[in-house]
């Protein structure tokens, strides 16, 4: 069979177009890095439920971050008087592949707030990364959502 230059030419175009398609690359805030986190609704007391979302589309896709484990807080992170702990509402681990997250948690009705503090929502990701002796380390980064936490 002889192929004449014209139809070699056609194969090799097809051929090279279906795999050189460019894809339109995601466009990541730096600040998205260890993930997006979002919180509903923003306006609570202690016993409420929220529903909380994280999305690592940007920081696994992006940056390579892969999220081992994600710990979710209140924290007071500014003016803190230093009676002021974490409180830690959840962990969670992600499963194979998952890149968001969503639940529901309640506020605890913890006795420990402090009056007039500013608490903030928390969210830190533990992830591994490669030393040069090929061992791993893990490593936290963290995001903050607005939370408005109502004392009565």
């Amino acid at each position: 069979m002889k192929l004449s230059f014209a139809s070699l030419l056609t194969f090799v175009v097809a051929a090279s177009s279906t795999v050189a398609i460019p894809t339109a690359r995601q466009s990541c805030p730096e600040a998205s890095r260890f993930g997006n986190l979002g919180v509903s609704p923003t306006n609570v007391s202690p016993g409420s439920v929220v529903t909380i979302t994280a999305d690592f589309t940007c920081a696994v896709n992006t940056f390579g971050i892969v999220p081992e484990h994600t710990d979710y807080y209140l924290e007071v992170p500014v003016n803190n008087n230093g009676h002021e702990p974490p409180i830690q509402l959840t962990r969670r681990v992600l499963a194979a592949g998952q890149l968001k997250d969503s639940f529901q948690v309640t506020i605890p009705t913890y006795g420990g707030y402090f009056a007039n503090a500013s608490y903030t929502l928390i969210l830190e990701t533990t992830y591994p990364v490669d030393n040069n002796d090929g061992t791993q380390t893990h490593v936290v980064g963290g995001i903050e959502a607005p939370l408005s936490l109502k004392l009565t």
